[in-house]
């Protein structure tokens, strides 16, 4: 994806699809998926680019372990 806004709307068609194949796994992942980019792009209007998962994760989860950052 070149920025949140096309992997949001991919999330959403993607969304559709299983729920018309009836694949409810997937359906919740891409869900949950989906709130989080949301919760991150509302947290950063100004960054229109594609964050990693550890980027979501480290921007809703600020200090669990893998997100901590230590100075020298």
């Amino acid at each position: 994806m070149n920025t949140i806004d096309d992997h949001i709307a991919k999330d959403q068609n993607d969304i559709e699809v299983a729920k018309a194949a009836g694949d409810t796994g997937k359906v919740r992942h891409l869900e949950d998926e989906l709130k989080d980019l949301q919760q991150y792009k509302a947290h950063h209007p100004e960054d229109s680019h594609d964050p990693t998962p550890l980027e979501v994760f480290c921007d809703l989860n600020p200090d669990a372990p893998e997100c901590l950052v230590y100075d020298d």
